[in-house]
C-alpha cells in the first residue's frame, strides 16, 4: 500500500461513512465549534505555513455489530439527558451523520491484516471496560507541547493514570499492536494531525464539500438565529408595555 489521499465528493456524511470506513479504520472529524476551532488553531505549530489543521477529534471503526449498526470506539464526551459519558466509549457511528456539527470527516485506512484489527479491537475494548476517562487536563499539557516542540518527545507533564484524550488513545491502540502513528512523539501529545500524517503507508479518504453551499447554510443559519432572538425581544416589550 502506498500513502495517498482521495478526494470524495458529493456524498453525504452517511454515505460516505457507509462506503468507505471499516474495522480497523482510523476516523477524522472537525466541526466549527469553538471547541473544534481552538484545537485546529493550536494544531498549526505542526505545519510549516503555519496552516489551521482540519481535524479537532480521531476515533476507531469497531465494524457492524449484531444490531447490524456500524460502531465506532473513542474517547469524547456525549452528554445524554441525565447520563454522562465521559472517557473510552462506543458509539454507533450514525452519531457523525450530522453535517451541522460534524462539517469535516476522513477515513484513514493502513490496509491492517485481520490479526491486526482483531488485536486492535481487544485493545480498544479493554480500555472501554475499564473505562478509561478522557483527560482535558492531558490535553492541555499537548497544546502546551505544540507551541515548544521539544517537550512533544517527553512525557506529557500533566499526564494521569487511566486517562486518554480521543487522538491519544488512537495513537495508544496502534502503539499496543506495534504500529507507530507518531513516531517520536509521546503517545499523550499526539493530535488528530499527526494522525493523518503519520508515516506508515495508508488510504486517506477525506470528503469535501461545496463550500460556498457549507457558508451559505451557515449564514441562513445565523440569520434565522438574529431574527428569532429579536422577535423574542419584541414580544417581552409588548408583554411589558
Amino acid at each position: 500500500m502506498q500513502t495517498e489521499t482521495v478526494a470524495i465528493t458529493d456524498l453525504s456524511n452517511r454515505e460516505f461513512l457507509e462506503r468507505y470506513a471499516h474495522a480497523g479504520c482510523v476516523g477524522l472529524s472537525g466541526g466549527d465549534t469553538l471547541v473544534d476551532k481552538a484545537i485546529c488553531r493550536a494544531e498549526r505549530h505542526l505545519d510549516a505555513a503555519e496552516q489551521w489543521s482540519q481535524w479537532s477529534h480521531a476515533f476507531l471503526f469497531e465494524g457492524r455489530r449484531a444490531d447490524g449498526h456500524h460502531w465506532v470506539i473513542e474517547s469524547d464526551l456525549q452528554i445524554h439527558r441525565k447520563h454522562i459519558q465521559f472517557g473510552a466509549q462506543e458509539n454507533r457511528v450514525s452519531k457523525y451523520f450530522d453535517e451541522k456539527l460534524y462539517t469535516r470527516l476522513a477515513v484513514l485506512d493502513f490496509g491492517l491484516t485481520e490479526a491486526q484489527v482483531s488485536a486492535l479491537l481487544n485493545e480498544a475494548l479493554e480500555l472501554v471496560a475499564d473505562r478509561t476517562r478522557y483527560s482535558l487536563r492531558e490535553l492541555v499539557g499537548t497544546l502546551i507541547g505544540l507551541r515548544h516542540p521539544t517537550l512533544r518527545t517527553r512525557e506529557n507533564p500533566l499526564a494521569r493514570e487511566r486517562s486518554l484524550f480521543c487522538s491519544a488513545l488512537v495513537q495508544h491502540l496502534f502503539r499496543k499492536v506495534g504500529l507507530d502513528l507518531a513516531p517520536g512523539v509521546d503517545a499523550k501529545h499526539t493530535t488528530p494531525e499527526d494522525i493523518v500524517r503519520a508515516p506508515l503507508p495508508h488510504v486517506t479518504y477525506v470528503l469535501r464539500r461545496n463550500e460556498g453551499a457549507t457558508r451559505l447554510g451557515a449564514l441562513r443559519t445565523k440569520l434565522r438565529r438574529r431574527v428569532k432572538a429579536r422577535l423574542r425581544r419584541i414580544q417581552r416589550r409588548v408583554r411589558a408595555g
